[in-house]
Order: structure tokens, then C-alpha cells, then sequence
């Protein structure tokens, strides 16, 4: 009996030390969460600025030349006429069915291919501005998405020529895309984030990234149309991402039917990414600065 309050005693004082460490745990991540949210909030609130940054840096690329980022937009028409001409004869598809859909599926592709590999340098492109003002993240984050939305612009330019010269244009079921762009958004901010302090950390994940992207493009229905799979391949489609985030965008401008597996498939795999996003940049968000 005279052993059991030392016991009991000691069991106390080491427990105690072990709550003591999971509160100061738990409100560690409680301040690391409160101060992400205060990012994201005074980003918002800064977007005039974003806006602003973003537009420079089209001025700052193209600066010098005549056409500017037009040029852009020449050299994609140029490749969507010669692929439409060379996979057309591959394919044994008509041309006026096969170009207006790749003149799409390629503009389309292109800014999702170009805000991936710039999402990776988000904040170390930005060094100077971090390191010498302290302002939110996510400011860098909304400049590299409306830099790549005012290129994505520009390039429009190809897809309505080529509806033009075929006479396809979009019906009323082109609205529904407006859905799925609000999709793109929201994953390309929580994609800049995610990439862009992943990147400052580990540099050498950028060109490992653009490889995937580059698999990406032969793996998913971008030169090729998902029928020529047959059934059995279109229902496998819907367990690649990037086919399920083009498709609600490019299948209402097309005047296709998005199956409900599509629109599932993009929710599932935009919330999955907000999820990872947000747990790394909470973590991350106090560190980016040294990184850089």
C-alpha cells in the first residue's frame, strides 16, 4: 500500500509533459491555420495588385516585340493546322469534324500545361518581392494564374478562326463551361500553391513535373478523340484527372453530353488536391521565405 501513491505519482508526471506537448501541438496548428486563412484573405482583397503583376509580366516577355504575345497565338494556329491536316489523314477523320476539336483540345491543353510548369516557380520567380515586402502568398499565386488566363486570351483567337472557316459555332450548352472554368480557378490557386512552395523547397521537382505533363498529353484525348477507345476505353478515361478537368470545359463548348462520372471525377480530384494543397501550404507558409 505504501507504493501505490509513489506510483501513481509517477505516472502523473509523465503523462503530463506528453498532453502538455499534443496542446502546444494542436495549437501550433490551430495558428498556422488562422494564418494561412489570413493569406488567402488579404490576397483576395489585393487581387487589383495581382492583376496588375500579372499583366507586367506579359509586357516584360514580349517586350521588344512587334506582335508581342500574338506571336504566340500565330505559332499555335500554325501547329494546329499542320496537325489537324497530318491526323486527319492518320485518323481517317473528317476535317471538318477533327480541326475545330483539336484547335480546342490544344488551346485549352496549352494553359493547362503552362500553369503547371509555371506554378513551379511561383514564389521563386518572386524572391526579390517576398525577401524585401512582406506581402500574402497568395498574391504570387492569382499573378501566375491571370498571367497564364491573359495568354490563354490571346490564343482564343485560334479557336474562333478555326469555328469561323468551318462554320462550327457553340449552342446554348456552351454556358455549362462556365462551371467548369470556375473548376480551373480554384485548381490552378490551390496548384500554384501547392507546386509553387513544393518547388522553392525541392528545385529539381520542376523538370519531373514537365515530364509528367508531357506524358499527360499523350495519355489523355487532346490529338486523338476519346471515341476512337470504344466504350470499354471511355468509361477507363474517367480515372485520369486531366481528362475529367478538360472535359467539362471542352465537351459544352463542343455540344457533347459530360457523363455525371466526368463531373464526379473533377470534383473528387479538385477537392483531393485542395486537401493536399492546403495541408503543405499551412505547414510550408512560415518557410517559403528562407527556401527562395
Amino acid at each position: 500500500m505504501e507504493y501505490a501513491p509513489r506510483d501513481m505519482s509517477s505516472a502523473v508526471t509523465t503523462i503530463a509533459p506528453a498532453m502538455e506537448l499534443n496542446l502546444r501541438a494542436d495549437m501550433t496548428l490551430a495558428v498556422r491555420n488562422r494564418a494561412a486563412m489570413a493569406d488567402l484573405a488579404g490576397g483576395a482583397r489585393l487581387w487589383r495588385l495581382a492583376w496588375a503583376l500579372g499583366w507586367l509580366d506579359i509586357r516584360l516577355r514580349y517586350r521588344g516585340s512587334m506582335l508581342g504575345p500574338f506571336w504566340l497565338t500565330i505559332s499555335t494556329g500554325v501547329m494546329v493546322g499542320s496537325l489537324g491536316l497530318l491526323y486527319s489523314t492518320l485518323f481517317k477523320i473528317n476535317v471538318r469534324d477533327y480541326l475545330p476539336f483539336l484547335a480546342l483540345s490544344q488551346v485549352l491543353w496549352g494553359f493547362l500545361a503552362a500553369l503547371v510548369s509555371e506554378a513551379c516557380t511561383t514564389f521563386t520567380d518572386a524572391e526579390g518581392v517576398i525577401r524585401s515586402v512582406r506581402m500574402p502568398f497568395f498574391v504570387f499565386s492569382m499573378r501566375t494564374l491571370i498571367r497564364n488566363a491573359i495568354a490563354l486570351g490571346h490564343n482564343i483567337a485560334v479557336i474562333i478562326v478555326v469555328f469561323a472557316v468551318f462554320s462550327v459555332w457553340p449552342g446554348w450548352e456552351a454556358v455549362m463551361a462556365i462551371p467548369g472554368l470556375l473548376v480551373w480557378v480554384l485548381d490552378g490557386l490551390a496548384l500554384t500553391l501547392l507546386l509553387g512552395a513544393f518547388c522553392a523547397r525541392f528545385r529539381d521537382i520542376q523538370p519531373i513535373v514537365n515530364s509528367v505533363m508531357q506524358i499527360a498529353f499523350f495519355m489523355t484525348p487532346v490529338i486523338w478523340k476519346p471515341d476512337q477507345l470504344g466504350a470499354s476505353g471511355i468509361e477507363k478515361l474517367a480515372l485520369n484527372p486531366f481528362f475529367d478537368l478538360l472535359e467539362i470545359v471542352r465537351g459544352p463548348i463542343l455540344g457533347s453530353n459530360i457523363a455525371g462520372t466526368t463531373w464526379l471525377g473533377a470534383i473528387v480530384y479538385s477537392v483531393v488536391l485542395w486537401a493536399i494543397s492546403w495541408a503543405f501550404f499551412v505547414r510550408a507558409r512560415g518557410r517559403v521565405t528562407f527556401w527562395i
